[in-house]
């Protein structure tokens, strides 16, 4: 490289530095406001990401203390205190409230969470189907017989994974209105179903039995 060419290279940046210099210069300030707005961005974003995370531990020991709680009044008034967030999260504490008012003997507490929780849209269905079984066996003759069997339903078609408990649901409802046929019909149902585990299926021998019926599944003849 020449010395004239060296000389111009050396001349060009120099311009270019200076220009550099007056554009900061010019701009100093919303360069600055820029910097603050990505720095205090960033800065927040940790905030809450760390504030969060501090809320989601607290909520995580809050419940898991609710639960340990031996005393059932005391163990629902802890579960209805924590703020769970998510639709989700909400119906499982609400689950658990349930099963903890039941046991403390509010059944009516008991009945009026797994109502509402089998009636939203913003539960799993998983969660809504295990509501609805509860919801039956716990309320009893105290819910008309058709709107059990109308919640039931949901749950007999075939490949449900409640099946069998709820074909012993409606087993009660139907012995309960005194059709004995009927009742047995679902209670064979039960056995002769491989899904069936074999603890419910020596429970619904045990109930065939009492009721004076034949407790092996007439499928076996086949």
């Amino acid at each position: 490289m020449s010395n004239s060419d060296s000389f111009l290279e050396e001349v060009t940046e120099e311009v270019r530095r200076d220009r550099m210099i007056q554009f900061l210069r010019r701009n100093a300030l919303w360069i600055g406001l820029a910097l603050v707005v990505i720095i205090g961005g960033a800065v927040f974003f940790e905030w809450r990401k760390s504030a969060a995370e501090a809320a989601a531990q607290a909520r995580g020991n809050a419940l898991w203390a609710a639960l340990e709680m031996e005393d059932a009044t005391a163990r629902a008034e802890a579960l209805a205190a924590v703020e769970m967030t998510g639709s989700e999260g909400l119906a499982f504490l609400n689950m658990q409230r349930a099963a903890a008012l039941l046991a403390a003997e509010d059944r009516a507490g008991a009945v009026a969470l797994l109502e509402q929780i089998a009636a939203s849209p913003d539960s799993t269905a998983a969660l809504r189907d295990v509501a609805r079984l509860k919801l039956v066996s716990l309320a009893g003759d105290t819910m008309p017989e058709q709107e059990r069997l109308d919640i039931l339903a949901q749950l007999l078609v075939d490949g449900h994974g409640l099946r069998g408990a709820a074909l012993e649901q409606r087993a009660l409802c139907r012995l309960m209105a005194g059709d004995m046929a009927a009742a047995e019909a679902d209670l064979q149902a039960v056995l002769i179903d491989a899904r069936t585990p074999d603890v419910a299926k020596q429970r619904v021998s045990q109930l065939l039995g009492v009721l004076g019926f034949d407790a092996a599944p007439a499928a076996q003849d086949g």
